[in-house]
């Protein structure tokens, strides 16, 4: 008895050795996910038990994967894949922790780029280096056991009976997955109709995520937005009506300082539209996707024009992204050129400036564009050459101004090179003909200095500037910008960290100040309006330096975001605006007040001053309106201003949000403004 109950025992261990190698990557892979989670996110809810049912097959296809070679080759062959799959885990951490994002699989293909902030990237990981130990402890075990067990090439009859096992493995997560289908941004809507890199890699895994990301950049496996325009239509017009108004009607919530006046009738607006014929595109398009298309854009309700459109007409038009500003970098005392700015002209009090996937890049094209980036690629870039009329390089080009954009850094950085130019621009940065010190960061007041002299004249002029002064790290021995003020924040009742962060922001301080005098020099600051936003919240900032500079724990949903949009004209009297708006509304707000010909059913932001409800779109599907704020993570809504609990309100507005994801997308990929051409003659590049 004890020989036949030894022989079963060594039975079962050597049944387990052959397969050691499978157990051991399912247990690694959920090994890798518990880590990244908790040291990202900072802790586990029920939603991980999806992960571990995900976990299951991609350790079954790691497991053939080195198992179809001899036994030595297979050895070399593990250590090899799992060394790639730590090393992905250590990278996706480290640039969640920079950038406060996945990172998606295309950008490895800028990795050239990013190695230009070789300090930033080993900060980050000293700053992880625990959770970098902890995610190689798996490779550190695996040669230990290879010395003891033989992975074995698999046989034809235990192949067939893998390939069983994942079949019902990965049909077990799927089954799983369809328990879900009835929640706002559930497992299911993920994993099938939208791709939400922030909410994905919480509910599905950093693993599914990825293979998610790599199967969109595919266009035939591309099933990121599945709504249709169907279903936009069934809803009709319930959802227009909850972000439209039919009839014409005061802005809302928007205090002008004027005094004594007279009240008179309120005009009747024509729309913000241009003779689109959609009728006939719809009758004439045989393309599937275009003609979704066209049925959706023909359905959006356009915005009217308004009390302020044309009021900059003939204008020059200075258009800055600000690299990591902030309200955080605005004070009386340190900063009274942008104090003044921010709190004369227009004063917009809920302006939210949300992060992207692609963090400056994302940033700086849904303030350049009014359209969401596609989550997965470079937005930019990919639109390099696409067809893009309503951006203000190529509106203003049309109209005979001197049209320049400068970056003081790379100019090739984030394909730059290909798609600043192609919006119409003039473009320099360092590399192709802007001529500046090279520092880390570089100095924005330089570059004002600099180039300035090259638009400023008689001839109207429009000119972008993409700044890198306020660029992170914040530090006095790491950037130059911060080291170069030093002396200006010393006094201050801050923390380094965050004192640092001012410091690097004096610089844009000191550049606007030399702008404004240079235009007053020139006797052109009456006619010259600049526009500034931030390409996101300073994410370089640790969030207790965030809360220290607020003075109170700062909401990380939306608070976060909470941020300046400067629009500023010399000697303007103050519009205040209470009314909720982001970034994705700069370009169509611009074209209105510019007086310049667009259809505001093609962008997807809306024209601040119009009658239209707000709506600000957070890159989660999150979302805010003058109804109160909807959070996708929580899936919960918080009424405001007395309004009542109203869940078809929640779904038609995420339905809303849904398709403008959805059709921004589909702009990029299908160059939709080109197909859209013969009815955009008047803004041919």
């Amino acid at each position: 008895m004890k020989s036949y109950i030894i022989a079963k025992i060594n039975a079962v261990l050597s049944a387990f050795m052959k397969y050691w190698i499978l157990a051991f990557y399912i247990v690694t892979i959920n090994y890798l996910e518990l880590i990244f989670s908790l040291w990202t996110f900072g802790g586990l809810s029920l939603d991980f038990a999806f992960v571990a049912l995900f976990s299951l097959p991609a350790g079954i296809i790691f497991f053939i994967l080195s198992s179809v070679f001899p036994s030595g080759t297979n050895k070399v062959a593990a250590i090899i894949l799992l060394s790639l799959l730590i090393l992905v885990y250590n990278i996706q951490l480290i640039y969640y922790d920079v950038f406060k994002t996945p990172m998606s699989f295309f950008s490895f293909t800028g990795t050239g780029d990013v190695l230009q902030f070789k300090e930033i990237i080993m900060t980050a990981i000293f700053k992880n280096f625990i959770a970098v130990i902890l995610l190689f402890v798996p490779i550190m075990i695996l040669p230990f056991i290879i010395i003891k067990a033989s992975i074995v090439r698999l046989n034809l009859k235990t192949f067939c009976f893998i390939l069983i096992f994942l079949t019902l493995s990965h049909l077990t997560s799927i089954i799983c997955l369809n328990f879900t289908k009835d929640d706002s941004f559930s497992q299911y809507t993920l994993y099938y109709k939208s791709f939400i890199p922030e909410l994905s890699v919480k509910k599905l895994g950093l693993m599914t995520t990825i293979k998610l990301d790599i199967k969109g950049l595919i266009p035939s496996f591309d099933r990121r937005e599945q709504s249709t325009v169907m279903e936009y239509s069934y809803i009709g017009k319930s959802v227009t009506d909850a972000l439209y108004k039919a009839e014409a009607s005061p802005i809302p919530s928007i205090e002008v300082n004027y005094t004594d006046i007279t009240p008179t009738p309120i005009p009747s607006y024509e729309p913000n539209v241009l003779n689109i014929d959609f009728n006939t595109l719809i009758s004439n398009e045989k393309d599937k996707t275009l003609l979704e298309m066209h049925k959706y854009f023909s359905s959006v309700v356009p915005t009217k024009k308004n009390e302020y459109t044309g009021i900059f007409k003939g204008f020059n038009l200075i258009l800055i992204t600000a690299e990591g500003f902030s309200p955080y970098a605005i004070n009386p005392e340190l900063t009274p050129t942008l104090y003044k700015m921010s709190t004369e002209a227009f004063v917009f009090k809920n302006f939210y400036n949300p992060i992207w996937g692609v963090s400056t890049s994302d940033g700086e094209f849904v303030a350049c564009t009014g359209l969401i980036p596609k989550a997965g690629i470079w937005s930019f870039s990919r639109t390099g050459k696409n067809h893009m009329p309503f951006v203000m390089g190529n509106q203003f080009k049309n109209l005979g101004y001197t049209v320049k954009a400068y970056h003081n850094h790379s100019y090739k950085y984030y394909d730059r090179h290909i798609s600043h130019p192609n919006m119409g621009y003039e473009y320099k940065g360092v590399g192709n003909g802007l001529n500046i010190e090279k520092t880390w960061p570089e100095s924005d007041l330089e570059m004002i200095d600099v180039t300035a002299g090259e638009y400023i004249g008689n001839k109207p002029f429009h000119t972008y500037y993409m700044t890198v002064s306020g660029h992170l790290n914040y530090s006095f021995g790491g950037n130059y910008i911060a080291r170069k003020n030093k002396s200006y924040v010393e006094s201050l009742p801050y923390s380094d960290t965050s004192k640092a962060y001012i410091a690097c922001n004096m610089e844009l301080e000191f550049a606007m100040k030399s702008l404004i005098d240079k235009l007053e020099a020139a006797g052109v600051a009456d006619r010259t309006v600049i526009a500034i936003s931030p390409d996101h919240y300073p994410y370089g900032l640790p969030k207790e330096n965030i809360d220290e500079l607020a003075g109170h724990e700062v909401e990380k949903n939306f608070e976060l975001y909470k941020s300046t949009f400067i629009l500023w004209k010399k000697g303007m009297d103050t519009v205040i605006i209470d009314k909720p708006c982001s970034s994705l509304d700069i370009i169509p707000t611009l074209s209105n007040l510019f007086g310049l010909d667009y259809d505001s059913r093609l962008l997807m932001g809306t024209d601040i001053l119009s009658e239209s409800d707000p709506l600000v779109i957070f890159s989660n599907r999150s979302w805010i309106t003058d109804k109160g704020k909807y959070n996708s993570s929580t899936n919960s809504m918080e009424y405001t201003n007395d309004s009542e609990e109203d869940s078809n309100y929640v779904k038609e507005i995420n339905k809303i949000v849904s398709d403008k994801f959805k059709y921004s997308a589909k702009i990029i990929e299908k160059n939709y403004y080109n197909v859209m051409k013969p009815f955009l003659s008047d803004h041919s590049q």
